[in-house]
């Protein structure tokens, strides 16, 4: 058994859909509800290891924003894609089963505007103290004139 079906098998009852954009590549959208237990499940010693978490902001005609927790096991990729409401994006922090997470989430709230709960640390990670509040510089009507 790969990597990749072994994951599978990890979140079996806890994925929406699962997706395969190339080999050795494999996504699973995963509710909001569902995402703390699909990270503990990944974050086992014998799977692999979290590498980074990126957003991805559908803009305002979809009305949705995506969190992305990519996960690698030798060469296999596993992303977990959780959908957001994008008027009102919130996780929960997953720096309780993975505390080097904050830096990716501290960049999801800053970029992206994106309420992490339970966060452990909220401090700007890469805008100056004087950015302007609620100034999201990844969404895409945010304009940097």
């Amino acid at each position: 058994m790969n990597a990749l079906e072994q994951a599978r098998t990890l979140l079996e009852g806890q994925v929406l859909a699962w997706t395969e954009p190339e080999t050795d590549r494999l996504d699973a959208e995963v509710s909001p509800e569902n995402l703390l237990a699909a990270v503990t499940a990944l974050a086992n010693p014998t799977w692999g290891y979290l590498v980074a978490i990126t957003g991805l902001d559908g803009g305002a005609e979809a009305g949705t924003m995506q969190v992305l927790y990519h996960f690698c096991s030798g060469p296999h990729v596993l992303t977990l894609r959780v959908t957001l409401p994008r008027n009102r994006p919130m996780i929960s922090s997953v720096c309780g089963v993975i505390p080097y997470g904050s830096v990716f989430e501290r960049e999801l709230a800053e970029m992206f505007g994106i309420d992490v709960r339970h966060a452990p640390d909220a401090s700007r990670l890469f805008l100056p103290d004087d950015w302007p509040e609620a100034v999201y510089p990844l969404r895409k009507d945010t304009r940097l004139d």
